[in-house]
């Protein structure tokens, strides 16, 4: 699937960067271009991709602070200017754009719902966001940020894939260890997951293409993704086993939002050599996934790659909310009453004991 990325700021920047080297050093060609937009300039400086500066006027470069709300009137004063920058990248190759960003911060926090109805009034390909949620030892104010974000962003994207930044970090890692295991986490699974169908070595029985990615995103909301992958024997009779059994560790233990199974669609895709992919194997797991998730749209097909292992990828569209997702909701739900206490905000900013939208 070809697409365009923008990352907006720190974490987003970071993770474009990490998508496209990944797409690179693969030689996918699935990322067709990637730009970084920022209100800090120091964010910017190490990044190896075109980058851009907004909202110079109001913060001079030193960034929003972890203020959302000023981040999403930022963006949506430079939409212009960040659309005009994005002239020729979005050609017609383009079958669809991401808008990656993490939901706790400022720029990308309040940015990512704002461009992301800017990019779909403009464009007629899909427009997804790739949304990071913040882990439960950060701070009040990345959880109440990334409730407000991602109740806005999943309204104004065509789906938005989901990560728990908690979901692939491993205890004994630091806050940056923990950072930079994800971005290379979500690199590879995300990756493989837009190269489905571009890059193919070997000849598939049924070969993943974009379209298939992009009817599994089709009913909006949010999206997840899942991931296993385990050594295989060159006899494909043999790996019938392994494929129901990565089917079941990519959906179970292996995704990006942890207990997210019930969904409206979805997309195994088994990744690897053709010989060693079991044609019964990939229908066990079709099967088993149909039953787990409730869906009566499950897609499947096979990605050949040079691999002397085999790795399944179970995308989840129009996902229904998980006791993880509740859970997060709820702090960031009680993390936004408190700021708004302390503000001395009336309490009427609730509406149903719900996070009001970011705009």
């Amino acid at each position: 699937m070809k697409v365009v990325l923008i990352g907006l700021g720190q974490a987003g920047g970071k993770l474009t960067q990490a998508l496209a080297s990944y797409d690179y050093e693969m030689g996918f060609d699935a990322i067709r271009d990637a730009l970084a937009v920022n209100t800090a300039e120091a964010d910017l400086q190490p990044l190896d991709i075109d980058t851009m500066l907004i909202g110079q006027d109001r913060v001079k470069g030193h960034g929003v602070g972890g203020d959302n709300e000023l981040g999403a009137e930022i963006m949506q004063s430079a939409a212009t200017e960040v659309l005009d920058g994005l002239d020729g990248r979005i050609t017609s190759q383009a079958e669809g754009i991401f808008v990656v960003a993490g939901l706790g911060g400022g720029t990308g926090s309040g940015g990512a719902p704002v461009l992301a109805k800017e990019l779909k009034r403009i464009y007629d390909v899909p427009v997804y966001v790739l949304g990071i949620l913040p882990g439960r030892s950060e701070g009040s104010i990345y959880q109440a940020n990334a409730g407000r974000s991602l109740k806005t962003v999943a309204r104004e994207a065509d789906a938005t894939l989901l990560i728990d930044n908690d979901a692939w970090q491993s205890a004994d890692e630091s806050v940056e260890e923990g950072f930079e295991t994800i971005n290379q986490q979500i690199a590879q699974r995300v990756g493989l997951l837009l190269a489905s169908g571009e890059v193919i070595d070997g000849v598939g029985e049924s070969v993943v293409d974009s379209s298939e990615v992009i009817n599994t995103l089709r009913p909006g909301g949010i999206a997840a993704l899942g991931y296993a992958s385990a050594k295989a024997s060159e006899d494909s009779a043999e790996n019938i086993n392994t494929i129901t059994s990565l089917a079941r560790n990519a959906l179970l233990t292996g995704t990006s939002l942890p207990n997210a199974v019930k969904a409206e669609t979805a997309l195994l895709v088994i990744a690897g050599q053709p010989e060693r992919i079991s044609r019964k194997g990939v229908e066990r797991a079709r099967s088993w996934l149909e039953d787990e998730t409730g869906s009566l749209e499950v897609r499947g097909g096979d990605f050949p790659l040079e691999s002397d292992r085999l790795a399944a990828l179970v995308l989840l569209g129009g996902v229904e909310r998980s006791n993880r997702l509740q859970a997060f909701l709820d702090r960031a739900a009680e993390a936004y009453e408190q700021a708004t206490e302390q503000q001395a905000e009336p309490a009427a900013t609730f509406q149903n004991d719900e996070l009001e939208d970011l705009f």
